[in-house]
């Protein structure tokens, strides 16, 4: 009995067929066209010799040229240029032969009007079948999609209709927004009807992007078209949308008002990774976050693939970006120290998941443990060290310096050590903007991190730097969550000082700078990142609770309640005697520091271990303003509730 082929060798001899059969057409075409539909007799046998030459020299062409490799049913405008080039490789043998050929093989010589006019039917046919099968694909797609999306959500109306699609406008006519609008228009489960484009460029207005979709106004001209047009809401498709651009859009959007809408990461869909399921409200890290971070991947490469790179307080926010950003470079191993042993299965789970194949050590262990960390060292080697570990929570430390102390300064100084005596190619320290004119122990700690690792540089082959930043969008304990949840509980929103203005990134756009960083330094430096403007605290608690669908100081109310301990209205990234000095990269600053004395440093960190084994808090702050002249450490608060004796303890020069 004859077996039948495999299901897709069938579907390669059925595209072949169809091929062959559309070349050949094209060809009787040409030859019914070039003669008006009546071939002269004599011509025939031309014809009949010339036909089966042309159509084989076609479909090798086609061959040569990628363009019967494509899968039909993703035919798209990338693949044109292949078709282009079989139909001019093609066209130029034929010529060749024609030119040629003596007389005596006269019947061999295709007519070159017949040659062009077959050339443009030939293979804009065969690119044409293949769009055909593109859209009817997608409209097979789009009502499979459309009946999962029923039978889920049980949104029949027992007629096989699904309920009345949302009107939108999309916000961007630009290529991003193109390809969202056909993605849209493919997907039948999305409910959404695109009534047009809104672009502020000009020479666009009234022109067509998609399927007939026009260019309708303006942000500006927003208020007319929702009323005119019965819009539900607008979704924002600018791909690399600007903190300021989205903000604008937003608040034109609130006066209307009209719910707005963005897809996220648009980049994915230029590169042609689309999840238009993505598409979200808009949330603050849209409006904080900036332009993405352009990156030196191949210096950063060159630093951490085949390498063993050690991530402390790897379960962290911080410290678990940063493991996520160093695994795309391929790390020989990877090496993720943390304590919390539920942070630590949570981020190598991860991990794991995203490249099984790479090698990732998951190592509880606590910085300050010398004996655990050593034999870490001994075992591992890490050729880059990235210590993310600390104490961060300004108030928390506040009534908990000694443990501040330890853990910021006294453990970075261990771990420092031993990162030179194993002979570490690099130790990145992440410090923060509080360490600039400390008034809080946690400031206070990390400046004297900062200290730490100068120190260091000269004595070992490592290099040793820092790097400075201000507050993580979504990091743990950062304001914007503590914000939500009070947004989610109905209220008050609280925040300790209207005045008060903080610097905000994301998550990976800070981690991608340590990163960069790390390949910048030479060893001693203490980088900055670029934070863009402060943000004032009363104008995010009022956006967010805008972007929660209510209305600030109506139906959620923010209240002062006072600075707490350790707190400053205006955050820092460097001080007035500093002198800031720019890298090769845009983003990232280094600040000239006086080297402490190695001497200063080894008696000082003599005296903090001593005053941290005895908790002595108030002796411990008193150091640290001496140690640090532009410290501003008040007394220790009271563990029962009633304030001590009040110190404002200043050192030198009389400050």
């Amino acid at each position: 009995m004859l077996e039948l082929p495999p299901r897709r060798h069938l579907a390669t001899g059925i595209q072949a067929f169809l091929d062959l059969s559309l070349l050949v057409g094209a060809f009787v075409a040409a030859y019914l066209l070039r003669f008006d539909f009546k071939i002269p007799p004599e011509e025939l046998r031309s014809f009949a010799t010339q036909m089966p030459l042309v159509v084989l020299l076609q479909f090798v062409a086609l061959t040569i040229f990628g363009a019967r490799s494509s899968i039909w049913r993703y035919t798209d405008l990338a693949h044109v240029k292949s078709f282009v080039y079989a139909a001019f490789g093609s066209l130029i043998v034929i010529a060749l032969l024609r030119l040629g050929l003596p007389n005596p093989h006269q019947a061999w010589r295709v007519p070159l009007s017949v040659n062009l006019i077959d050339v443009l039917l030939a293979f804009g046919g065969a690119y044409a079948l293949r769009v055909m099968r593109r859209a009817e694909y997608e409209y097979k797609q789009k009502r499979v999609q459309l009946k999962k999306h029923i039978n889920g959500n049980g949104k029949g109306n027992g007629n096989g209709k699904s309920k009345t699609k949302r009107s939108v406008l999309l916000i961007g006519a630009g290529r991003a927004g193109s390809l969202a609008a056909k993605e849209i228009e493919a997907r039948g489960d999305l409910d959404l009807e695109i009534k047009g484009f809104v672009d502020d460029d000009r020479s666009k207005l009234g022109r067509s992007v998609v399927q007939g979709r026009r260019v309708l106004g303006t942000t500006q001209d927003l208020p007319r078209l929702v009323h005119t047009h019965g819009i539900n809401h607008v979704v924002i498709t600018i791909a690399h949308a600007s903190r300021h651009a989205i903000h604008r859009i937003v608040r034109i959007c609130e006066e209307i008002p009209v719910k707005v809408r963005i897809i996220p990461e648009l980049y994915e869909i230029i590169e042609g990774r689309v999840e238009i399921s993505r598409i979200r409200d808009v949330e603050i890290e849209d409006l904080l976050g900036r332009e993405p971070v352009q990156l030196d991947n191949e210096s950063i490469s060159r630093e951490l693939a085949g390498k063993t790179v050690m991530v402390t307080g790897a379960g962290g926010s911080i410290g678990s970006e940063l493991a996520r950003q160093v695994q795309r470079f391929g790390p020989a191993h990877l090496l993720l120290v943390e304590r919390a042993e539920f942070a630590l299965f949570d981020i190598d789970s991860e991990l794991r998941a995203d490249n099984p194949t790479q090698s990732i050590v998951p190592l509880v262990a606590d910085v300050g443990d010398e004996s655990r960390m050593r034999a870490i060292f001994d075992l591992y080697r890490p050729h880059v060290v990235i210590h993310s570990a600390a104490h961060k929570h300004v108030p928390l430390m506040e009534s908990n310096s000694t443990e501040a102390v330890q853990n910021n300064t006294l453990n970075t100084r261990l771990l420092a050590d031993m990162a030179g005596e194993f002979k570490a190619e690099v130790f990145v320290l992440i410090s923060t903007d509080k360490a600039v004119r400390p008034t809080s122990i946690m400031g206070a700690s990390k400046r004297a991190a900062e200290l730490v690792v100068q120190d260091l540089n000269p004595q070992y082959d490592t290099r040793f730097v820092a790097v400075r930043f201000g507050n993580v969008i979504g990091s743990a304990g950062s304001v914007i969550p503590i914000f939500r949840e009070q947004i989610r509980n109905g209220g008050p929103v609280t925040i300790t000082d209207k005045r008060m203005k903080r610097y905000f990134m994301t998550i990976p756009e800070s981690a991608q700078l340590v990163l960069q960083a790390s390949v910048i330094g030479k060893g001693g430096e203490v980088f900055i990142l670029h934070m863009g403007e402060p943000v004032q605290i009363m104008d995010l608690a009022e956006t967010l609770i805008t972007l929660s669908g209510l209305k600030p100081h109506e139906d959620i109310q923010i209240i002062e309640t006072g600075m707490r301990p350790g707190e400053k209205l205006y955050e820092e990234l460097r001080f007035e005697t500093e002198e800031t000095v720019p890298t090769s990269h845009p983003k990232i600053f280094i600040n000239k520091l006086d080297t402490p004395e190695p001497e200063t440093v080894a008696t000082a960190l003599k005296v903090l271990a001593r005053l941290v084994r005895e908790r002595n808090e108030d002796e411990l702050r008193r150091f640290l303003n001496g140690l640090l002249p532009e410290a501003r450490l008040h007394a220790a608060p009271s563990q029962n509730g009633r304030e001590r004796k009040k110190l404002v303890l200043v050192a030198g020069n009389g400050r």
